[in-house]
C-alpha cells in the first residue's frame, strides 16, 4: 500500500480510502489484507483487468489526439524476430518518409505463446512474426493477418563455386562451413529438419550468431553457406542455391490483440506493411 501511495504521489490513508470506497460501491471485497500486504481477490483481479483496458483506451485517446494535431507524429511499439527484422530497413525507410516525426520501438519478439502474451500487457501494439505450419490458430484473443509465405533457402556468395551449380544435393553441403542462427530459431529448426529428413547429420556450424547482417556479410564474402529467408537473401544479394530442402514455408503475419483500439499511427503502419509486402510479392512473381 505504501509503494502504491508513493507511486501515485498521494498518502497511504488516501489509497486505503479509495479502495474502501470501491469496495462499498461494488459490495464485494477487492483485496485480502494480511501482515505481508494485500492481494487482489477474484473480484479485484476482474476489476484490475478491466481497469487496465480502460487505462489503455485512455492512453490511446491521448495518442489519437496527438496524431490528429500532427498526423506525421506518434509512437508505435512492435515485436519482430531477427529473421524478419533484416528486411525492415527498406520498409521503415519509406514509412519514415511519410511520418517523419513517428517514434518506433522494435524488440526481438516472435509468436510463441509466451511472447504473444506481451500484447495483453500492452507492451506492444503489434507483433510481426512467423507462424509455422500447420498454421494453427495462435488463440482466439488475437487478430491474425497473413501477409505472405516465407521460404527457407540455402545461400552462398556470388563468387563461390556453389553459385555456378544448377542443382545441388543437400548431402554435398554437409562438410562445408556454415553460419546459422541459434537453435530454436526458424532457420535453425528448418535446416535441422531438412538434414534429418535425408538421414544426415547437421553440418559443421562454424559460426552461430543471432545477427543476420553478420551472417549474410560473411556468406557474401564466400566463407560460409547459410540458411535464411528468401527475402533476406534477395535483399543482401546472395546466391540462392538450387537445393531442395523439402520443408514447408512459414507464414509471415501481423498479430494484434482483439478488442483493443489501435492508434491511427498503428493502423497506418499496418497499412504500410501490407502494401510493402504486397509489392514484394509482386516483385517475386516477376523474378520467377
Amino acid at each position: 500500500m505504501a509503494k502504491a501511495a508513493a507511486h501515485l504521489g498521494i498518502t497511504q490513508p488516501a489509497v486505503s480510502e479509495i479502495i474502501a470506497d470501491l469496495e462499498r460501491s461494488f459490495a464485494v471485497r477487492l483485496f485480502d489484507r494480511s501482515t505481508r500486504g494485500v492481494e487482489p481477490t477474484i473480484y479485484g483481479r476482474a476489476l484490475l483487468r478491466r481497469a487496465q483496458a480502460a487505462s489503455d483506451e485512455m492512453q490511446q485517446g491521448v495518442r489519437d489526439i496527438e496524431f490528429l494535431c500532427d498526423p506525421t507524429a506518434g509512437e508505435l511499439t512492435m515485436g519482430c524476430p531477427e529473421a524478419i527484422a533484416a528486411i525492415l530497413p527498406p520498409m521503415l525507410g519509406t514509412f519514415f518518409q511519410q511520418f517523419p516525426k513517428a517514434v518506433l520501438r522494435v524488440d526481438q519478439k516472435g509468436t510463441r505463446p509466451e511472447e504473444l502474451s506481451a500484447l495483453h500487457y500492452r507492451r506492444y501494439d503489434l507483433i510481426l512474426g512467423f507462424l509455422p505450419p500447420p498454421y494453427a490458430k495462435v488463440g482466439d484473443e488475437y487478430n491474425v493477418e497473413f501477409l505472405f509465405d516465407e521460404r527457407l533457402v540455402v545461400a552462398a556468395g556470388m563468387g563461390t563455386r556453389w553459385a555456378r551449380r544448377r542443382k545441388i544435393d543437400l548431402a554435398e553441403l554437409i562438410d562445408e562451413p556454415w553460419t546459422l542462427a541459434a537453435p530454436g530459431t526458424w532457420s535453425y529448426a528448418s535446416i535441422a529438419e531438412a538434414f534429418r529428413a535425408r538421414g544426415l547429420d547437421m553440418p559443421k556450424i562454424s559460426l552461430m550468431s543471432t545477427s543476420a547482417p553478420l551472417r549474410t556479410q560473411l556468406t557474401a564474402s564466400g566463407q560460409f553457406l547459410t540458411a535464411l529467408s528468401k527475402s533476406v537473401a534477395d535483399l543482401y544479394g546472395l546466391k540462392v542455391l538450387q537445393v531442395d530442402l523439402a520443408v514447408q514455408p512459414w507464414r509471415v503475419a501481423i498479430v494484434t490483440l482483439k478488442n483493443r483500439t489501435l492508434s491511427p499511427l498503428v493502423e497506418r503502419f499496418i497499412g504500410h506493411v501490407r502494401g510493402f509486402t504486397r509489392a514484394l510479392g509482386g516483385q517475386r512473381t516477376a523474378q520467377r
